[in-house]
């Protein structure tokens, strides 16, 4: 049960090295080689699990007897064997072809490693005439900065400098983070966000001294759009202070964040959702590269052998009920992967036709009473799971959503009140935005009974600002 829950939850790409593991430790095990000739041809006439023939029943070994009867049926299933066993496991010409297949693919996709913030800056470094002193300092310096903070200097140079040293050595330090400043980008090594910013200006800036005091003492106000109270304590106009917040925002806050290492996932879809002739949604696996997997016929005929020895009799009963768990295990992983997909189209539709403002509230315990299986099998059965749709490849869990319902007693997704919710907000009066207990009323005249605090924390997630950071004083009446 343990073993069939992980392939369960396995996506397709982790099934195919698990299966290559267990090909490679278990003798037991073979891949059934299939004819390229007929890969194309139907499989509406292949047998199903339920309407397998007396000799393709599955084999399972008990303790409890010799088993002869099933090893007798399998024998005879098949006449073709070797004259001799090689005990070690080969690969046939077609496995070693789809593992050299596999492997290009994963290549060809691989990223090749990007330039490190720390190597970008040391490359610029070693081009420059400079003190060999101030050149070592200037290392340090740049082996303290870290990408994902944005390439800020945490470090007081003091502490990057020997015990007991002499103020010529602290000068020494100042010049050479002078040297890292001037490197690219703009604004690195900056030790707050003030000095990162007022190194992005230029010096010709028409307005030089107007916003390097904005910068210098106002980027909280800025921040929370108290412009009236800006312009009262500098004496500038509300035209300006926005002006100049604009070129603002152009600046970098995070010069070395461009230098991140950000891992993109290879999504390879599992499922294949497409519209079939009379435009009705067919769901199939993906799963052409999951090779198809049997018993030795050489280890059945050895379990019968006269000369086969308790020992070696025992190891073959081991190894053919981990054989036969896995065949079962893959087996019942596909059919649970379709029919959980199918059900998911199924209360989906609406989604899948019109777009994200019509998706419907799901939940897992709904697909599972449908499909019949516990909840926890369904969370399973989607986790790292990809379909491949009409509207793009999604993962699975994307189309279960929560929800509320409307005055109407109708369910709505909670994707469907965020999109109202933009919608609103980008329709607002910026002189006078709406507050979010405002938001609250506008939700309800459009049928969407929601909590304040729930507005404010979706809100949030959106990244849109409060209603004062939203509102434009520019066209607020004096």
């Amino acid at each position: 049960m343990i073993q069939s829950m992980e392939i369960l939850q396995m996506p397709t790409l982790a099934l195919q090295e698990r299966i290559d593991q267990e090909l490679t430790e278990n003798p037991l095990l073979e891949q059934l080689e299939t004819d390229p000739l007929s890969a194309d041809e139907s499989s509406d006439d292949a047998p199903s699990s339920d309407t397998r023939s007396e000799d393709e029943k599955e084999l399972v070994v008990r303790d409890d007897s010799d088993n002869r009867d099933d090893f007798e049926r399998l024998t005879n299933s098949e006449n073709d064997l070797p004259s001799s066993f090689d005990d070690s496991f080969r690969r046939s010409a077609g496995g070693i072809q789809d593992d050299m297949d596999r492997r290009h693919d994963l290549m060809a996709n691989a990223q090749s490693r990007p330039e490190s913030l720390n190597d970008f800056l040391l490359h610029q470094l070693a081009e420059m005439d400079i003190d060999d002193e101030v050149e070592q300092v200037a290392e340090r310096i740049i082996s303290t900065l870290d990408a994902r903070d944005g390439g800020y200097l945490r470090t007081p140079l003091v502490d990057l400098l020997p015990a007991g040293h002499a103020d010529e050595a602290l000068a020494k330090a100042e010049e050479a983070l002078g040297v890292v400043q001037s490197l690219e980008p703009v604004g690195i090594a900056s030790r707050n966000l003030s000095e990162c910013l007022l190194k992005q200006v230029p010096a010709d800036h028409p307005h030089l001294d107007e916003i390097t005091t904005l910068i210098e003492s106002h980027l909280e106000d800025l921040a929370e759009n108290r412009l009236p109270q800006i312009a009262r304590k500098t004496g500038y106009s509300i035209e300006l202070i926005q002006e100049l917040r604009e070129e603002l925002h152009k600046l970098n806050p995070k010069p070395g964040a461009a230098f991140m290492e950000t891992y993109v996932p290879n999504v390879t879809p599992d499922i294949i959702l497409e519209r079939d002739e009379n435009g009705e949604y067919k769901v199939r696996l993906e799963d052409d590269r999951i090779p198809s997997l049997r018993i030795s016929e050489y280890y059945r005929r050895r379990l019968q052998a006269s000369d086969c020895t308790d020992e070696e009799r025992e190891f073959i009963k081991q190894k053919v009920n981990g054989a036969q768990w896995l065949i079962d295990s893959i087996n019942q992983r596909r059919n649970t992967l379709l029919k959980v997909s199918e059900a998911i189209v199924t209360h989906q539709k609406r989604f899948l036709d019109e777009g994200p403002e019509a998706i419907e509230p799901l939940k897992m315990q709904q697909v599972a009473d449908d499909v019949g299986v516990h909840v926890t099998t369904v969370s399973r059965a989607v986790d790292d799971k990809w379909i491949q749709t009409p509207r793009g490849i999604l993962p699975l869990r994307r189309f279960f959503v929560g929800g509320t319902k409307t005055e109407d007693g109708e369910d709505v997704a909670w994707d469907t009140i965020r999109l109202k919710l933009q919608e609103l907000i980008d329709k607002e009066d910026k002189s006078k935005p709406l507050a979010d207990e405002h938001l609250v009323e506008e939700l309800k005249k459009a049928g969407m009974t929601v909590a304040r605090r729930t507005v404010t924390k979706y809100r949030k997630k959106m990244g849109i600002p409060s209603s004062r950071q939203r509102r434009d004083w520019s066209l607020v009446k004096k």
